[in-house]
């Protein structure tokens, strides 16, 4: 896989996965509506992965280092892959009860982050259970963190 798209396809599916699933962890603590969740994952796979995709292509063109082809290529593996793997959490909350739905959501979305940090601790020759444990880590304190703000905007209304 060339860089640019590694590059873009990493990035897209880290923050599709990470910002999806605080949106359906906050709005799930703060609503309890399947169909606001659902709009939420809408938002995050179009306007985010637009706002990513386009984040990415700013900065590797910052970087002065890249082909515009190489820009191009990480823009559109960001854009695509934040879309698709965003779009993945509609099918639990469309399919499931809510809160087994964010269950299933959050085991999917750890699953992938398990994988691709596997594939990345391989990729380039670090102790796989060391970065898996890191972006595990940091994908529980979103959840966690969102999970208390959205308590806490429940109790605003």
């Amino acid at each position: 896989m060339r860089h640019s798209i590694r590059t873009g396809f990493s990035f897209g599916l880290t923050s599709g996965i990470i910002t999806t699933l605080g949106v359906i962890v906050g709005l799930h603590s703060s609503t309890h509506s399947d169909t606001l969740v659902i709009g939420g994952i809408l938002v995050v796979a179009v306007a985010d992965a637009l706002s990513d995709a386009m984040g990415i292509h700013v900065a590797e063109e910052s970087s002065g280092h890249h082909s515009a082809r190489e820009i191009w290529e990480a823009t559109g593996a960001t854009f695509l892959s934040k879309l698709v793997f965003a779009l993945t959490f509609v099918i639990p909350i469309a399919l499931l009860s809510l809160t087994t739905a964010i269950v299933v959501s959050v085991a999917w979305g750890l699953l992938l982050i398990v994988v691709l940090s596997l594939f990345l601790a391989r990729l380039q020759g670090l102790r796989p259970l060391s970065v898996i444990v890191e972006h595990l880590a940091i994908a529980v304190v979103v959840i966690a963190a969102t999970h208390y703000i959205g308590d806490w905007v429940s109790t605003l209304g």
